[in-house]
């Protein structure tokens, strides 16, 4: 939706179904695998990623994740289930189940009660990154873990004998002040724990209660942070913190109670800049820690102490704001503790000024605590940051003795070789998939669709009028698991002839440009009667007797006299009878899709990169912010050039040169593609960068390749149309190579009706 974050491990999916087609997988065992692969086979790493599918929709972050509202949570929750339901039922059975979302079917015999039936099957799943090898993963982590615990007592030992800095923001990342935390790491004000997930509004937190860090992972060798908090001082409730035994934080300022984000090493959610006076606080050889209002940290001197050597400190730091422009008026405040006392208040900050801030430690010091209020004005931008924050020891240092120099020596070397042992390891592989949750929620029947207005309690289970099996295939006590086991056997029985003539007809239509039946994903009473069923019986019991072979299936139709012919219209008398060609006359002229003609011009200009598998390329440039920001670039890199079937697809922001050739939008459901014929069509495939870049390349290629102009000309004819010019082609064809070059006229060839027409 709004928030259209980058899925970087769903590409294993994709792979997954490549590998299936290629190989041949059995239809019936494709499909258990992509509903409940996880269950039928656990060690079976194809199987746990085919469950992407499961988890491949749009998926309402905001209303999952951010909002704090019950009611909105239940409704995306609802969404979601709506639209796993819909795909697996649509795309395997073709039946339009969504319909009985709100009410029984109007045309189909599908009850309110069956849909929400269907509903309880992956009522306990949940999207989430998965380990493909959990026990792998543990080993890796465990020997990263290791590994970093002992660089992070070098780094230690060097700093102590160097007397390097402590990074506030580096600690705030789980690191020991010198370059080790993670990047855009932060600390939860509400519970202590580490999160890299950018967070949003929190309310109702109890203020003034300090929470210790929970680290994810590695545990840091010292206790540098104390703790986070919430801070609000009124005279209604006690504006004191009690940091230890006989220290207490005092004078806490008031606040509205509420927060934003978290305590992060690095920009807050929504920060639009981390600027001062032209210093980027983002950028190499800078650190920023973000401290939106209202908020508060205490760090441990004395654990500090520990881990550098040193006494005395200098706290050093520049303030500033990430808010934007129309932000400018609006207040926030900066207070700084030393134990229990303030010794510096910076209240109602516009968000146009910043601060320089050094301010000397003593040795008697046991905590520092940084807090960020809302300048009474609401929490809104207040989007506060300290630039390259440190704790600089103060401590008058003699000159290192031989045996010092030499210590600094070695563990510099220490450093180096751990730093290259981690960086070596590879990370666990992961799928964007799903995971099961212990308990399933119970469904009920949502009246009108409404999630708040619930009705009876229903079972997992199927469509009464399918008499191939059992509709009441699992009960509410039933592991999630099997659940989504008995729906896969369901749906893959091989006396339900609907999962094999659904599947033979969408071969048949992109074999064809129209399925036996024109409504691929409907074949209710709402979808079209087929043109020729016996046909379509017949592909489907031949389907099953070799064995769900799709191959088999795809030489059948390929093979056939139907697929064969021309599809030139020579039959004047069919043509009046049968226009729209649905008794496969002629073959029907295709133009190529958009992901297909790109590809096809790419192979033509001889630029396109065969590269298999992996990540998905990415043909645009990202912006972190609220919503992701993507803008697309065009560039002649390798990379660009893989086959279509390998980019990286953005869903709120579709590709304007494909979407201009009918590629459909990603965040739809398409079962078939329509076909337009426009201008703009016409224009793009001229004046596109992409066409011209592959346009110039073209004409590279058969420069190379010849060595005369009609020699060029026969061999930019044979590439793009596999034929030789005719008379009157090859007549013309000169005089624009004569007056234009050889790039003119593969600029023409790639905008001819006979280059992106399948006849």
């Amino acid at each position: 939706f709004e928030r259209d974050q980058l899925r970087p491990n769903a590409w294993r999916y994709r792979d997954y179904v490549i590998d299936a087609f290629n190989e041949d997988k059995p239809y019936n065992r494709f499909l258990n695998e992509q509903i409940a692969g996880d269950t039928l086979t656990p060690q079976d790493r194809a199987a746990t990623i085919a469950t992407g599918f499961l988890a491949a929709g749009p998926w309402d972050f905001v209303g999952h994740v951010e909002t704090k509202s019950p009611v909105l949570k239940r409704a995306a929750r609802a969404g979601d289930l709506d639209g796993i339901v819909t795909q697996v039922i649509t795309s395997t059975m073709g039946v339009t189940i969504n319909c009985a979302r709100c009410h029984d079917h109007k045309i189909d015999p599908i009850s309110q009660e069956e849909y929400y039936s269907l509903c309880a099957v992956f009522s306990g799943i949940t999207r989430a990154e998965r380990d493909l090898d959990p026990e792998e993963t543990k080993r890796i982590a465990d020997k990263k873990n290791t590994l970093r615990s002992e660089l992070d007592q070098a780094k230690a030992t060097l700093n102590r004998l160097s007397g390097a800095p402590l990074n506030l923001a580096d600690i705030v990342g789980g690191g020991t002040g010198h370059g080790t935390g993670t990047k855009d790491s932060g600390i939860v004000i509400e519970t202590g724990a580490s999160s890299l997930k950018k967070l949003a509004f929190h309310k109702n937190v109890k203020t003034n209660t300090l929470h210790p860090p929970v680290w994810d992972s590695i545990k840091p060798p010292f206790n540098y942070i104390k703790g986070v908090f919430l801070p609000n001082g009124s005279d209604a409730e006690a504006n004191t913190l009690q940091i230890e035994e006989g220290i207490v934080l005092n004078h806490i300022p008031k606040s509205s109670g509420q927060t934003w984000d978290a305590i992060r090493n690095g920009p807050l959610n929504a920060q639009v800049h981390a600027k001062i006076n032209g210093v980027d606080y983002k950028s190499a050889g800078h650190s920023l820690l973000g401290l939106h209002a209202n908020a508060g940290i205490t760090f441990d001197l004395d654990e500090m102490r520990k881990g550098t050597g040193s006494k005395t400190f200098t706290f050093n730091a520049r303030l500033g704001f990430g808010a934007s422009d129309s932000a400018a008026e609006s207040k926030a405040d900066f207070w700084v503790y030393i134990d229990g006392s303030t010794v510096l208040s910076l209240a109602a900050l516009r968000k146009t000024e910043s601060r320089d801030i050094s301010l000397p430690i003593p040795a008697h010091a046991r905590f520092l605590t940084l807090i960020a209020t809302d300048g009474g004005d609401g929490i809104s931008s207040d989007l506060l940051f300290l630039g390259d924050p440190t704790l600089l020891s103060a401590d008058e240092k003699a000159s290192l003795a031989e045996a010092d120099k030499k210590d600094l020596r070695t563990v510099k070397t220490e450093i180096e070789r751990l730093e290259k042992q981690i960086a070596a390891m590879e990370l666990p592989p992961r799928v964007y998939s799903i995971a099961s949750e212990t308990t399933p929620a119970v469904i009920k029947i949502q009246k009108r669709g409404n999630p708040e207005d619930e009705g009876a309690e229903v079972r997992p289970g199927g469509f009464a009028w399918a008499k191939h099996a059992d509709a009441n295939f699992a009960d509410n006590n039933t592991p999630e698991g099997t659940r989504r086991q008995a729906l896969a056997q369901w749906i893959t029985s091989p006396s339900n002839p609907l999962t094999r003539r659904v599947l033979v007809n969408r071969l048949w239509h992109h074999h064809f440009g129209q399925g036996i039946v024109s409504t691929p994903s409907d074949f209710g009473l709402g979808g079209d009667h087929p043109s020729h069923p016996e046909m379509l019986d017949w592909l489907s019991e031949e389907f099953l007797k070799s064995g769900w072979s799709l191959k088999h299936v795809h030489r059948l139709i390929m093979n056939s006299r139907a697929y064969k012919q021309t599809s030139a219209i020579s039959n004047p008398q069919a043509q009046s009878m049968d226009s729209m060609n649905r008794l496969l006359w002629h073959q029907n002229p295709r133009r190529l899709d958009a992901e297909t003609l790109r590809d096809t011009v790419l192979s033509v200009s001889g630029q396109l990169n065969p590269k298999r598998g992996g990540p998905g390329f990415r043909d645009f440039k990202y912006t972190e912010a609220y919503a992701p920001i993507y803008e697309y670039t065009t560039t002649d890199e390798p990379e660009m050039a893989r086959r279509s079937i390998y980019r990286f697809i953005v869903r709120t922001t579709p590709h304007q040169f494909l979407s201009t050739l009918d590629c459909p939008n990603p965040a739809n459901l398409t079962p078939s593609r329509s076909q337009t014929t426009t201008a703009l069509q016409a224009l793009a495939l001229s004046n596109n960068t992409f066409m011209l870049f592959q346009a110039r390349h073209l004409a590279t290629r058969i420069e190379n390749e010849t060595d005369n102009r009609a020699a060029a000309i026969s061999r930019a004819f044979a590439l793009c149309f596999q034929r030789a010019p005719r008379a009157e082609e090859r007549e013309a064809a000169e005089r624009l190579v004569s007056d234009n070059g050889l790039f003119a006229l593969c600029r023409v060839l790639l905008n001819t009706n006979e280059f992106i027409y399948l006849d």
